[in-house]
């Protein structure tokens, strides 16, 4: 349908929908452009308005031309199909139009297929799809992947082949299986319930069908015992498979015990499960029994050696009839060693078979000195905390007591406190005098008490001994004073005293002959001062000896020092000019002097 911009109305519309559809089947070609320049004069005649949907007539008679408007195409303008007034050569097939352009074409999600959208569609309803998988283009996992369609459920099996290697879209439960594509087990599906599985007369195995099986001939076996769960005896009874010959050895191993599967006669052979004794088979005739050489004893063969290792021997001295030394000779089996202990004893006065190490040592045989084994080489020799002594062991110790020991200080070589140290043995007693001497230097091992006694060796005070009760302390009438003994006595000669005064208040060396009881008036290291308002300075005891006379302050007018001010006679006592102090007059220095013979 064209749009001239002219109105006509439904009688015009109708004369010209006679003459276009005439126009278009003419037989004859002039006749059609006639009647179609007849048709367009007769439209251009009209004014009425462009009719945008057909009517229902229209649609009737557009059945004629050979499209029948069916569904919705009964709705769509005429000019969505007629362009440029041209109705001739309109398309007809679906994709003609849906193409995106002139209509609404495949959505960028639709189903990759051909362009014959009435395989599936219908114009009644666009939605309601006759699916026809003929025209699908695509693999089936192109839609069917769980979004767009149903993809594999999650039962089925393992698998890399696409859809279409199995099924068929005209049938799908008909497949034609390929095993080559399976990726799963063989028993992920032959389970018995999803295909058939293992029968209820199969050997006991694994699940892994096709270590003997394969797909292309089932029954085509090549047997693989690895995968076998059972045991031997399960098929090898004689009936399924063959069994144990009538000469096997009594056992009751289990086939797998001693034989493997790839080489049935190279046997492992497992003694543990035979019953008899090893003489019944190793007697020289059904496989190798003793030897020539072998030392004498009874044929219980497990007594000394384990099948596991002939050669490692667990030798049994009990099944032996021999004198130790018939084989422990140096030749048959080890003898004594060359640092053995020199004595005229048998083995087993010492050893016993069961623990050759674990000796009961007879002393009685030995000629050496202790000390020749016990070394802490060839038995144990003094232990690291073992006082220092030398190696005569027995001066102290006897063999039937080691710990009853009768202790010869002769033997001693270390010092008295490498024992004596309150540990080992006794050491000094909590009252002991503080010294670093050793306890022989006052004391010996055969009268302990009185002892020699050396002052030169004690590192603590006189007074920690001399306190009148461990040794003699001062008199009563002693000097009273806090200074120890050596201050002034010495001990190679205690009466001859020598006292320094250590206190700070002493005033020096007085020169004049001054004696102790001049100032030590109560026999005492403390003095009493005379004058104590002036201690400790020289008016403390001279300061009635002070003279104001001759000790001019300055003058104009006159004034004189203080006794106050010349308390330390021995400083200075300068005469100045005036009362300002100033200037200097007369200098005066230390006029006075405690060394002085006369002040």
């Amino acid at each position: 349908m064209i749009s001239t911009g002219k109105h006509y109305n439904n009688s015009s519309g109708a004369i010209l929908r006679r003459l276009c559809l005439f126009a278009s089947f003419s037989v004859a070609a002039h006749s059609r452009v006639i009647l179609t320049t007849l048709a367009a004069l007769f439209l251009f005649g009209f004014s009425s308005p462009a009719l945008a949907t057909p009517t229902p007539l229209q649609v009737e008679d557009h059945f004629s031309t050979g499209f029948a408007l069916e569904g919705a195409h009964r709705r769509v303008d005429c000019e969505s199909c007629h362009l440029n007034g041209i109705f001739a050569g309109a398309p007809r097939r679906c994709s003609a139009c849906h193409n995106g352009s002139l209509g609404e074409g495949k959505p960028p999600n639709h189903v990759q297929s051909g362009n014959v959208c009435d395989d599936c569609h219908r114009t009644s309803s666009w939605t309601n799809v006759s699916f026809d998988h003929s025209s699908v283009t695509g693999s089936c996992t192109s839609c069917h992947n769980g979004a767009t369609a149903v993809a594999k459920t999650p039962t089925h099996m393992p698998t890399s082949s696409i859809c279409e290697d199995c099924h068929v879209t005209s049938n799908w439960t008909n497949v034609r299986f390929d095993h080559s594509a399976t990726t799963a087990q063989c028993s992920t599906c032959h389970n018995r319930t999803t295909a058939p599985g293992k029968h209820a007369t199969h050997i006991v195995s694994s699940n892994i069908c096709d270590d003997c099986h394969v797909t292309s001939n089932w029954t085509n076996v090549s047997f693989d015992h690895a995968s076998v769960a059972g045991s031997c005896a399960s098929c090898h009874n004689g009936t399924t498979a063959t069994g144990k010959t009538p000469t096997h050895l009594s056992t009751t191993n289990i086939c797998e015990d001693c034989h493997v599967t790839s080489n049935w006669t190279n046997v492992r052979f497992d003694h543990a499960a035979t019953t008899a004794q090893c003489s019944t088979c190793h007697n020289g005739t059904t496989v190798s029994g003793k030897h020539a050489t072998h030392i004498v004893s009874s044929n219980t063969c497990d007594d000394c050696h384990v099948t596991s290792n002939w050669t490692n021997v667990s030798f049994d001295h009990a099944s032996v009839t021999g004198s130790c030394a018939s084989c422990h000779n140096g030749t048959t089996a080890t003898g004594k060693t060359p640092t053995h202990l020199s004595t005229t004893n048998i083995c087993e006065d010492c050893h016993v078979p069961s623990s050759w190490t674990n000796v009961r040592f007879d002393h009685a045989a030995a000629t050496a000195q202790c000390s020749t084994c016990h070394n802490g080489t060839t038995a144990p020799g003094k232990h690291a905390t073992h006082i220092a002594s030398s190696n005569t062991c027995d001066d102290c110790h006897v063999t039937s007591n080691w710990t009853n020991v009768r202790f010869d200080h002769d033997a001693v070589t270390g010092t008295c406190s490498s024992c004596h140290n309150g540990t080992i043995a006794t050491g000094k007693h909590a009252t002991h005098i503080a010294t670093t001497g050793q306890c022989d230097a006052c004391h010996t091992k055969l009268a302990w008490t009185p002892a020699n006694f050396d002052h030169d060796a004690i590192v603590g005070s006189c007074n920690g001994c001399h306190n009148g009760t461990t040794a003699t302390g001062k008199p009563s009438n002693h000097f009273t004073t806090s200074l120890q003994c050596d201050d002034c006595h010495r001990t190679t000669s205690w009466f001859s005293v020598r006292y320094t005064h250590s206190s700070a208040s002493f005033p020096g060396n007085h020169g004049g002959g001054v004696d102790c009881l001049n100032c030590h008036t109560t026999n005492s290291q403390t003095i009493a001062w005379k004058f104590s308002a002036y201690q400790p300075d020289c008016a403390g005891c001279h300061a009635d000896d002070f003279k104001p006379g001759p000790h001019k302050k300055y003058e104009n007018p006159d004034t004189l020092y203080t006794l106050s001010e010349l308390r330390d006679c021995a400083g200075s006592c300068h005469m100045y000019t005036d009362s300002s102090l100033t200037t200097i007059k007369k200098r005066r220095n230390s006029r006075h002097r405690a060394s002085d013979g006369d002040f």
